[in-house]
Formats: C-alpha cells, sequence, structure tokens
C-alpha cells in the first residue's frame, strides 16, 4: 500500500475503532507516517479521542500493550475540525451517519478540496456506493469499505468495488485490508453487500414468523443457535443491532428496490419502533435488556 497519510470522517461507533485500527498499524509496523481523525464539531471530536484512549487503556490493562505501545499509537493520531489537514492525504474512510444526502453533498466538498490522487472509502452498511462516487466527481478513486462493529475486535472488512472503481485502487484497497490485520471480501455495489444481505431479510423472517404467531420469540432463537450453529438467535441478534436500524435499512431497500420479494417490513417491527422499544441501546426490543444483559422475552 502506499497510503502514507489516512484521513478518518467521523469518530463515533465504527470511526473511532477504524482510526485506532490503522493507528495501531501504523505504530506497530510503519504503515502510516500520521492518521489525521477529523470530525467537525469540537465536542465530537473529543468524545472520538476519549473512546479510542478508553479502548487503549483496556488494552494496556489486559497486558496486550505496553504503555510505550499505547503512546505510539495515539502518536501517530491528529485530531483536528480542520478539513484543511485532509486536502494531502492519501486515503479517506468516510464514516459518518447513514444519510445519504450528507454523505453527497460531504463528497462533492471533499471532491473539491483533496489532491487529485486521494481514494475515497465509505464505511455505509447499506446505501450505494455508486451515488456516492458519482457525487464526488472521481468515481475511479472510490470504494466502499464496510468495517464491522466492534471493529478493534471483528476481522471482516467488505470492500466494494463499483463499474467506476479504478483496478488499481480498488487493489490497493484490499492489500491496505490486510495490512491493518483484517480479511478483506470483495463485493460488487449490491444492496447490504454481502453480509447485510443474507442477514437483514433473514432477522425479517424470524420476526414474520413472531408475528404469525408460528413461534415463540424464545424457541425460535434456541432454534437457529443449536440447529444452525449460530452465536445469538435472530430476534437476540435484532434487538443488540437495534430494532430502529433494523427498519431503517429493510425500509430504504424497500423504496429503492420494490420488485425484490426478499425486502419486507414487518408490522410489528414498525410499531416497536414507533413506541420507542428499539432493543438493547432502549432496555426493551423482543427481549428485556438490563445494560448489556438479555433478559426474558417482553
Amino acid at each position: 500500500s502506499s497510503f502514507d497519510k489516512v484521513g478518518i470522517i467521523g469518530l463515533g461507533l465504527m470511526g473511532h475503532g477504524i482510526a485506532q485500527t490503522a493507528a495501531t498499524a501504523a505504530a506497530q509496523s510503519n504503515l502510516h507516517s500520521s492518521i489525521i481523525a477529523y470530525e467537525s464539531d469540537e465536542s465530537f471530536l473529543t468524545r472520538g479521542k476519549d473512546r479510542i484512549q478508553s479502548s487503549i487503556d483496556k488494552l494496556v490493562s489486559k497486558g496486550k500493550f505496553s504503555n510505550e505501545d499505547a503512546e505510539a499509537i495515539m502518536g501517530k493520531i491528529e485530531f483536528t475540525t480542520d478539513r484543511v489537514a485532509l486536502s494531502d492525504a492519501d486515503f479517506i474512510v468516510e464514516a459518518i451517519i447513514e444519510n445519504m444526502d450528507l454523505k453527497k453533498t460531504l463528497y462533492s466538498e471533499l471532491g473539491k478540496e483533496c489532491k487529485p490522487s486521494t481514494i475515497f472509502a465509505s464505511n455505509t452498511s447499506s446505501l450505494s456506493i455508486t451515488e456516492m462516487a458519482l457525487a464526488s466527481s472521481r468515481p475511479q478513486n472510490f470504494v466502499g469499505v464496510h468495517f464491522f462493529n466492534p471493529v478493534q475486535i471483528m476481522k471482516l472488512v467488505e470492500v466494494i468495488r463499483t463499474d467506476h472503481t479504478d483496478p488499481e485502487v480498488f487493489d490497493k484497497t484490499m492489500a491496505w485490508v490486510g495490512q491493518i490485520g483484517k480479511v478483506g471480501v470483495t463485493c460488487r455495489d449490491t444492496p447490504g453487500f454481502i453480509v447485510n444481505r443474507l442477514l437483514v431479510p433473514n432477522l425479517m423472517q424470524a420476526i414474520l414468523m413472531l408475528e404469525r404467531g408460528d413461534a415463540t420469540t424464545k424457541d425460535i432463537d434456541i432454534s437457529m443457535q443449536l440447529g444452525a450453529g449460530h452465536p445469538m438467535g435472530p430476534l437476540h441478534l435484532a434487538d443488540y443491532v437495534g430494532l430502529d436500524t433494523c427498519l431503517y435499512i429493510m425500509q430504504g431497500w424497500v423504496k429503492d428496490f420494490p420488485g425484490e420479494g426478499a425486502f419486507v417490513v414487518p408490522k410489528i417491527l414498525e410499531e416497536k419502533v414507533a413506541k420507542g422499544e428499539l432493543g438493547r441501546k432502549s432496555g426493551k426490543g423482543f427481549y428485556v435488556w438490563d445494560g448489556e444483559k438479555r433478559g426474558d422475552p417482553a
């Protein structure tokens, strides 16, 4: 990889983990000279920095890193609210909120602000890479890099190409994913890429099964754990992901791909979200939750 300077836009749940992962590779193998971590708002920047620091501190307390390692990793990251710092980055990963209008506006501005060779990579989990690529005015230099949460632990990254992506840009991105210690898989720009395209309709089928009264929450989940070897059942997983997130993804797909029979929104999912029952994050979904601890079916 020839990415000397890497930019990360957005230091929320995903972005802070991507910044930490890239900075760790930079500190351990001198992969990058610097990681530019950008947030438009000072309070979000501070929160992102604190998240990274606390994650690294945990690894130090577990003996995974020395204090010197921790300092070297943090030393590789330049935290900024000034977007000019990104203008000469070689590779920029965007991890802002899942809103197409916001992303398209950002990319059309970045397309003008960054050097012509900068490669743009969106960490979206469900939006069209092609649409963002065209907004950037440099679709040949545009890919998707979908990391999984928590980024520091999950090995998989889906690397997405569009019909416009330069093959060399794609190969460089795949190489970078390997160099930061992840496993890259290749996918065309299809709704939900590989994992969510298979996973989200599966979650919807479990919810529909519950809605029809075919089986109970507990029995659906136990069946997929013991019968299919899944670490957690689909209703447990939907609660874990967030019922609002599941609904948002599926509503978007139903709107954009009305002819696709696998894309369907269960009524009870809409009802739960309307009541504020969002799963783990709200304390109640298909199960009752106490923080991270799952209780009985709701």
